[in-house]
């Protein structure tokens, strides 16, 4: 298997784990106070997007070359970081 292809499925494993999260904070957040739950459905609404972003850069990774590849993945990691950052964030905020 190519690099190309192991990072794209890391990658891809990444975003199911944190659709999975996304699913997870949506259970927790049904038994909060009607204010409450509006807060963190918008907090759902902006990591959902941020995970389209992610699978948006999948798909340009999808239809990069085996030797061009490697240039986009500077862009992928700063995205992921971006990502992992807002997923980090949403788990302070539904611990509570």
């Amino acid at each position: 298997m190519s690099k190309k292809e192991l990072y794209k499925q890391k990658m891809q494993a990444q975003l199911d784990e944190w659709e999975a999260e996304v699913v997870r904070f949506k259970a927790k957040s049904s038994g909060a106070s009607a204010n409450v739950q509006l807060e963190l459905n918008k907090e759902l609404n902006a990591l959902k997007g941020k995970i389209g972003q992610g699978k948006t850069k999948l798909t340009e990774l999808a239809d990069t070359s085996e030797d061009s590849w490697e240039s986009i993945k500077v862009g992928l990691d700063s995205a992921w970081d971006s990502l992992r950052a807002a997923v980090s964030d949403a788990k302070a905020k539904f611990k509570g």
